[in-house]
């Protein structure tokens, strides 16, 4: 892309953005030069704190003083802000999900093809480095052919109801990590989509028109099986961990604990709990995923996951909403 520093913009500097903001600071051949809040006060303080300027929003993306922006502002903006940064010339990186309707996705990308900028999407599961490695063991074909993948995905705790009534649904927030994990795993695309799902963490969840518990299954055209299990509470912490089922045999991948010591007594075995969430959980994939952004910027090579990753694991989170909602296997549309 460039030679020097790239030089970042962060839009958006609460939980997440805060985490990337830091990241680009200590990223090699990156510059974190500017953030942008709604909040001034929290975009004046990690300013100070990692020596970038804040800016507005406008000021941010139509600045030639910047090269890439990262976009971790609420949903409903995603799509508008990848407009406006693509007519801009800008790099893109923007969280997960693009938005919540898969056909202004397709718009948003249409606009980022057309202007030739770089855009990747923060399915940032793919960067840990148990899953990674697990994925590149699959692909070299140590179990043989895929035959099940078991994702199972659950919160320490349900979130805020005022964050479900604004969130997309479980479907679409939550289970969309592992509807991309999925399609990392699988090595194929899935045509069928069968979802069941029920309120049974909070009963507040229900009366907002969503659910906290929910299974999925998604069935390659080949046959291969994917089933994610997902629940917005898990009493011993935050419970990730993936299985490949081949026929030569078996790689799994389990939960994260703070160390790995392991205390023996008459009344069996221990270990620390799992790590409490996904900011402690995913922090390795954070930093990898930023990583790998830059290098791609750098070596002018298409990032990813991509803007099309995001649409198609959309359009999966749309058929198990769908199929939940009716009892019923969905059909995918060929693309």
């Amino acid at each position: 892309m460039k030679q020097g520093l790239i030089r970042f913009a962060v839009l958006g500097v609460g939980r997440i953005g805060s985490i990337h903001a830091r990241n680009i600071a200590r990223q090699p051949g990156a510059r974190l030069a500017m953030v942008s809040d709604v909040d001034e006060a929290a975009a004046n303080a990690i300013a100070a704190e990692l020596g970038a300027t804040a800016a507005g929003l406008d000021e941010a993306i139509a600045s030639a003083e910047i090269d890439a922006v990262v976009i971790c502002t609420p949903t409903d903006t995603h799509a508008d802000l990848i407009d406006r940064a693509a007519a801009a010339g800008k790099a893109i990186f923007c969280e997960k999900p693009i938005d919540l309707d898969s056909a202004r996705i397709r718009r948003s990308l249409d606009g980022v093809a057309a202007r030739g900028v770089p855009l990747m999407i923060g399915f940032n599961r793919r960067f840990d480095p148990s899953f990674q490695t697990l994925q590149a063991r699959v692909r070299a074909g140590e179990i043989g052919a895929v035959e099940i993948v078991t994702i199972l995905s659950r919160d320490p705790a349900p979130p805020p109801v005022s964050y479900i009534k604004r969130s997309g649904g479980l479907f679409r927030d939550m289970m969309i990590h592992d509807l991309d994990m999925a399609r990392f795993l699988l090595g194929e695309e899935p045509v069928s989509v069968y979802a069941a799902a029920s309120a049974l963490v909070d009963p507040a969840i229900g009366a907002a028109g969503d659910v906290d518990t929910a299974v999925c299954v998604l069935r390659t055209d080949s046959g291969r099986i994917a089933q994610i299990s997902n629940s917005r509470r898990a009493a011993y912490g935050y419970d990730q961990r993936i299985e490949v089922h081949g026929a030569l045999g078996l790689l799994a991948a389990g939960n994260r604990t703070a160390t790995t010591v392991t205390a023996a007594g008459a009344s069996g075995f221990t270990t620390d709990p799992a790590l409490p969430f996904f900011l402690e959980r995913y922090a390795d994939a954070y930093r990898a995923e930023i990583a790998s952004f830059v290098e791609a910027l750098r070596n002018s090579t298409a990032p990813s996951p991509s803007g099309e990753d995001g649409l198609k694991a959309q359009i999966l989170a749309d058929a198990a909403t769908e199929s939940a909602r009716l009892g019923v296997p969905v059909v995918l549309p060929h693309s």
